[in-house]
C-alpha cells in the first residue's frame, strides 16, 4: 500500500472497485459465480461417493420419544437416590449447573428416587425399570447409553439439535442428510418418512422442520404420513383427472423445467420434477403400504390391539417395519408426552404403557424377518430429567425438570453391540463419570455405522461447508459390535 494514500483517497478507490464488481454482476450474471459453483459441485460429488466403506446398516428407524423420558425410571438405575430421596441435593453434585425457570425459584431441590423398581435382565444382566417389562425382555438385544449428554436446556432447541445437529432452526434433518448421501432403495416411496403418534398428549409441540430439507434440495425432506384413508394429502387425482392425463402432466413439467435448467442452472428446478415423479409413483405405492389391516391377527397380537387403530404408537411401529421392509431409508417416529413436570408416576407410567409393547415388538418383527440386522433401531428423548423434585412431594404429585447433562437411549440391531451397557452416571444421576456421548457423538456413530464419514458428507452453503455434526463429532467405537 502506499504510505502517502490519504483517507479519501482510499475510499475512492475502494468505491470504484466495488463498482467494477457490481457492474460485473449486471453484465455478466451467469459468469460471475460460476467458477465457485463448479467448484463447490466437484467437491460435493467428490464427498458424496458413498458409502465411505461397508455399512453395518442399511436404514434407520427412529422412535424419537418427545418430551424427555425420565433415564431415571427406566434405564438408569440409582438405590442411593432412592434412600436418600427428600434430603436437599448437594451443592457438590450441582456444580452450579443452571436450572430452567421452573425449578430455579425453589429454596431447596429435593431429590427424589424412582417410585418404580429395577432389576437385571437376561444373560448380560442389564438393569432396565419394571415399567418397561417387554423392552426389558428384550434386554440382550439391546445397545443402552446411559452417558448421552446435550447443550439445550429447553425443548425447542433441545429437539433441534438432536433432530438436526444444531439447535438453532433451519438445518436438514436426519434423514434429509441420508437421502442426500445414500439416496433410495426404492423409487416407489419418499427415502425419508414421519409418522407422528394420534395417541400421545400434546404437551410440547413439532415442527415440521424437525424432518424439513434446510439448504438441501427439497426433495430429501421427510414426508409425514398421516393416520387414515389418506396418509398424503391431495395425492389422488381430482374428479375428471385420468391417470394418464396426469401422467402426461409431469412430462410436460419435466420438458419445460428441464429447458429453463438448461438455461439457468437452477437445482430447485431438478428437485420440483423429482418431488412430481415421487408423488405419481406414490398413488400406487402408498395404500400398498399402508395396508397394514392385512396383517395377520399373529402381528397384532405382538403389537398390541392399539396397532389395528391408524395412527396409534403401536400402529406406526408396525407401518414403520412395513416402510423399512419396502426399502425406505430413514423412518422417524415422534411420540410427544413424556414432560412430567407433574404427576411423574402416573404420566410415566401412562406413556410406558402405551409405547413399551410396540418398540419391542417392532424389534422382534425386524429380526424374525431376517431385517433387524441391517437395520438400526434408536429409542430416546431430547434429555433426561432431574434427580431432584419439582412440585410437591406429598400426594404422588411431584415431577422432574429437564436435565441436559446425563440421560439414556437405547440402539438395536443395525451393528451396536447387544447387552451392552454404555458410561456411567453418578450415584444421584446427575452428572456423567465415564463414556459420556454427546450428540454429535451419537450423530457421528449413525453415519458411521450407515458406512458415512461423518466429516465428509457435507454440503456448501452460504460461503462455507456444512454437516449434520457441525464442527464435533467422535464415533463411539465402543458401541459398535
Amino acid at each position: 500500500m502506499n504510505p502517502l494514500l490519504d483517507r479519501r483517497d482510499f475510499l475512492g478507490s475502494s468505491a470504484r472497485a466495488l463498482g467494477r464488481v457490481a457492474l460485473a454482476s449486471l453484465a455478466l450474471p451467469q459468469l460471475l459465480g460460476a467458477g465457485a459453483r463448479s467448484s463447490a459441485a466437484q467437491a460435493s460429488d467428490a464427498l458424496l461417493r458413498l458409502p465411505h466403506w461397508k455399512p453395518r446398516a442399511k436404514r434407520v428407524i427412529y422412535l424419537f420419544q418427545s418430551g424427555g423420558p425420565s433415564h431415571l425410571e427406566t434405564f438408569d438405575w440409582k438405590p442411593l437416590l432412592r434412600e436418600r430421596h427428600g434430603q436437599p441435593l448437594p451443592d457438590s453434585v450441582r456444580r452450579g449447573q443452571r436450572l430452567t425457570g421452573m425449578s430455579g425459584n425453589q429454596a431447596v431441590l429435593p431429590l427424589a428416587g424412582s417410585f418404580t423398581d429395577f432389576r437385571p435382565r437376561g444373560a448380560s444382566g442389564l438393569w432396565i425399570s419394571d415399567l418397561l417389562p417387554h423392552t426389558a425382555a428384550l434386554a440382550d438385544q439391546l445397545c443402552v447409553v446411559r452417558s448421552m449428554h446435550t447443550e439445550a436446556i429447553n425443548h425447542d432447541p433441545a429437539i433441534t439439535f438432536f433432530c438436526t445437529g444444531h439447535q438453532q432452526p433451519g438445518r436438514p434433518a436426519m434423514g434429509a442428510w441420508l437421502s442426500y448421501g445414500l439416496g433410495s432403495l426404492n423409487e416407489e416411496l419418499p427415502a425419508f418418512i414421519v409418522l407422528v403418534s394420534k395417541d400421545a398428549p400434546r404437551d410440547q409441540p413439532l415442527y415440521s422442520r424437525l424432518w424439513g430439507s434446510g439448504f438441501l434440495p427439497s426433495d430429501h425432506g421427510g414426508v409425514q404420513f398421516r393416520a387414515g384413508a389418506e396418509p398424503v394429502l391431495y395425492l389422488d387425482d381430482p374428479a375428471g383427472v385420468s391417470k394418464e392425463a396426469r401422467r402426461a402432466m409431469v412430462d410436460t413439467l419435466r420438458a419445460l423445467d428441464g429447458e429453463q435448467q438448461a438455461a439457468t442452472g437452477d437445482p430447485d428446478l431438478a428437485a420440483r420434477v423429482a418431488q412430481a415423479e415421487m408423488a405419481f409413483r406414490m398413488q400406487t405405492s402408498i395404500p400398498e403400504a399402508t395396508a397394514t389391516a392385512g396383517e395377520p391377527d399373529e402381528v397384532f397380537a405382538l403389537y398390541g390391539e392399539a396397532a389395528r387403530t391408524p395412527g396409534t404408537y403401536a400402529a406406526n411401529c408396525l407401518l414403520a417395519r412395513r416402510l423399512v421392509e419396502r426399502g425406505v431409508r430413514f423412518v422417524q417416529l415422534f411420540h410427544q408426552g413424556w414432560d412430567q413436570h407433574g404427576s411423574l408416576p402416573g404420566g410415566i407410567t401412562n406413556q410406558c404403557k402405551a409405547t413399551d409393547q410396540a418398540s419391542a415388538a417392532l424389534v422382534t418383527d425386524l429380526a424374525r424377518r431376517g431385517l433387524l440386522e441391517d437395520t438400526l433401531v434408536v429409542w430416546g428423548g431430547e434429555f433426561g430429567r432431574t434427580a431432584y423434585c419439582q412440585g410437591r412431594m406429598s400426594g404422588g404429585d411431584y415431577g422432574r425438570d429437564h436435565h441436559p447433562r446425563c440421560f439414556s437411549t437405547w440402539m438395536a440391531g443395525g451393528g451396536v453391540k447387544g447387552g451392552y451397557a454404555h458410561g456411567r452416571t453418578d450415584e444421584f444421576g446427575y452428572n456423567i463419570e465415564s463414556g459420556g456421548v454427546h450428540v454429535h457423538d451419537l450423530h457421528a456413530t449413525l453415519l458411521h455405522l450407515l458406512g458415512i464419514d461423518h466429516e465428509r458428507l457435507t454440503r456448501f452453503f452460504q460461503g462455507r461447508y456444512f454437516r449434520l455434526t457441525d464442527v464435533a463429532g467422535e464415533v463411539v467405537h465402543d458401541l459398535i459390535a
